[in-house]
């Protein structure tokens, strides 16, 4: 049996209530997830690390923080004294994926590899001894709410051959990250995978906590399975 895991992204939450809208989930879910976005890499702009260090002040449950910038080396200290646990990053914004991923290793904190739809899995095989998560976008990065891309959900099935075939898929997640809900949480996690990011489909600005449970219990029901 194995415990797949509930990751909120607070993309959604209410950031003027975001230390109640936390709490009111946090029984229920194993990582929050925290969307950075600059304005280059995607059209959109969130936060830095002063929301990082806020949120960890009101949690306990680790930060997973998704660097959607162009500059990842230079930022990622910050988020990791901020208080992340992991830090992932898209290998395509850099010319030297190897010297980003032990760059940030250096922080103390678990290296993730964030891949893009339109990036082919085989950019995380050279980084399978260093990083602990393969992050796998159904969406096009860069806002919430937007629709599971069911094309996307065979490449989970690619990366979680590719750390079967290396020998490093018990060390190394499979989190998956966009459009998924009740809906379509079955397809991402029968494709392989071990985290769930869930946005709006959590904070759906109705029951916060109820959304969040109903997940919980899907996740928990497959595991059974």
């Amino acid at each position: 049996m194995r415990r797949l895991q509930l990751s909120p992204s607070i993309l959604t939450a209410d950031f003027g209530r975001l230390a109640e809208e936390i709490a009111s989930v946090d029984e229920f879910v194993d990582w929050y997830h925290l969307d950075v976005m600059d304005g280059h890499y995607v059209d959109n702009l969130t936060f830095g690390p002063s929301t990082v260090e806020a949120i960890a002040k009101v949690t306990q449950r680790p930060l997973h923080v998704h660097l959607m910038i162009t500059d990842p080396v230079k930022y990622a200290p910050a988020f990791a004294t901020a208080g992340a646990a992991r830090i992932s990053f898209h290998p395509e914004v850099t010319a030297d994926s190897e010297a980003a991923v032990e760059a940030i290793a250096e922080t103390g904190v678990g290296v993730g590899l964030a891949i893009h739809p339109d990036v082919p899995v085989s950019v995380a095989e050279p980084h399978l001894d260093q990083i602990g998560v393969v992050l796998m976008m159904t969406v096009r990065p860069g806002f919430g709410g937007q629709s599971f891309l069911d094309e996307a959900a065979p490449k989970i099935s690619e990366a979680v051959a590719l750390l079967q075939k290396r020998g490093r898929s018990a060390d190394i997640d499979v989190e998956v990250d966009g459009g998924v809900n009740l809906s379509t949480l079955d397809r991402a996690v029968g494709a392989g995978a071990d985290i769930i990011v869930a946005g709006s489909a959590v904070f759906d600005g109705v029951d916060a906590p109820a959304a969040a449970q109903r997940l919980r219990q899907r996740l928990d029901a497959i595991g059974k399975g």
